[in-house]
């Protein structure tokens, strides 16, 4: 199952600049973050409500407060969720959508950064916040038109290695049984 999404592509500043996002084949889009003045406890109280779980490994971005979250979404995607310290009493979300931890195709699949399923969560919970192009260092004023993105279901069909992990450990555990006794 494919993921379908809108993503910023051309935008406009407070001080009437306009810029694009960048977007290339190999780095996909840019990263835009959300910008909250909000205490973190409270933003993890807000996300456990919604569904997600703190994520166990993963690659720690700099100034990432604690670890990261994640939300199941329909089979094999789920959103990934940085919070950031922006100093100042600030707090930048990232958020991404990838293939699923459960599953071996996570280490290898296409990602993309997502911002309207954000937006949308925190509108819910009627938090003020702002987006923040960090390579242009301002905050964007009006989104003028969007990128369609659309992630392919890997080619292999997802595999879940969990399960794998035990066939591993038992069939291992049977040939160490099988080699003692020959001893």
């Amino acid at each position: 199952m494919e993921y379908l999404t809108s993503y910023p592509k051309t935008i406009s500043f407070f001080d009437g600049l306009r810029d694009k996002i960048t977007a290339d084949s190999k780095e996909g889009v840019e990263q835009l973050t959300l910008v909250v003045k909000k205490n973190v406890d409270e933003l993890m109280k807000i996300f456990s409500k919604e569904g997600f779980t703190k994520v166990k490994f993963e690659h720690k971005h700099p100034f990432q407060i604690g670890n990261g979250l994640s939300l199941k979404l329909k089979k094999p995607w789920e959103m990934h969720v940085r919070l950031v310290d922006m100093k100042k009493g600030l707090i930048a979300i990232q958020a991404e959508v990838e293939v699923s931890r459960d599953y071996l195709q996570h280490l290898f699949c296409q990602r993309t950064p997502v911002i309207y399923e954000m937006e949308s969560l925190l509108k819910k919970h009627q938090i003020d916040y702002k987006i923040w192009n960090n390579r242009i260092k301002k905050y964007i004023n009006s989104v003028l038109d969007n990128y369609k993105i659309k992630l392919a279901t890997p080619n292999i069909p997802v595999f879940a290695w969990k399960p794998m992990v035990y066939v591993i450990a038992t069939v291992s555990t049977i040939y160490l049984w099988k080699y003692i006794q020959t001893i």
